[in-house]
């Protein structure tokens, strides 16, 4: 359906300019995967310029600061690990066609994802979002560590050029401090 609305956009349309929101939370597998098949379908319209907006959207809203064990999650969510598998599964082999090696066995905790959302939208400001946002989603899906970390997520930043003072500064900012991921609205 993505790649016949694709071929329709080429055809009939000359964009100067596409506006698009994505809602997407950062332990959404489905959203690392579709993250990653927008920027592939993206590179076949090198004439358009595109303004992609990352619209947080949390999965879990009362998922408590520290998060809890991927262990526990799988029982709250799924009913246990052996319920997730098939899910699981699905998205292995999808990730798979999209060019991701998704290790979900890595993954030991399932963590709040407050401050990843606001790493991501701090990242806007030096249009580094797209390269902020996959680089925690292979922290998260591939390497398994905790996104909800504020060392793993000052090291994202580093690496991006964004200094350490300015990420904890900004996610000290009262207006960042009251962010409802639920309602879209920060």
């Amino acid at each position: 359906m993505l790649k016949d609305l694709l071929i329709f956009i080429k055809k009939n349309f000359v964009l100067k300019l596409m506006k698009i929101n994505v809602f997407a939370d950062t332990i959404c597998g489905w959203c690392f995967i579709g993250h990653r098949n927008l920027n592939t379908a993206l590179k076949k319209f090198p004439k358009v310029k595109f303004d992609i907006k990352h619209i947080p959207f949390q999965l879990n809203p009362d998922m408590p600061t520290e998060g809890i064990s991927r262990d526990k999650y799988l029982e709250i969510k799924f009913g246990g690990k052996d319920y997730a598998a098939p899910m699981y599964e699905n998205m292995r082999l999808k990730g798979n066609e999209s060019g991701i090696n998704l290790n979900l066995d890595k993954i030991k905790k399932t963590p709040n994802t407050v401050l990843s959302h606001l790493l991501i939208i701090l990242s806007e400001q030096f249009n580094l979002q797209n390269e902020i946002k996959e680089k925690i989603y292979q922290s998260y899906f591939i390497d398994g560590l905790d996104i909800g970390d504020i060392n793993i997520l000052v090291d994202i930043a580093k690496e991006n050029n964004i200094a350490e003072n300015i990420f904890k500064e900004f996610i000290n900012e009262k207006k960042y401090s009251k962010c409802d991921f639920t309602n879209f609205n920060c």
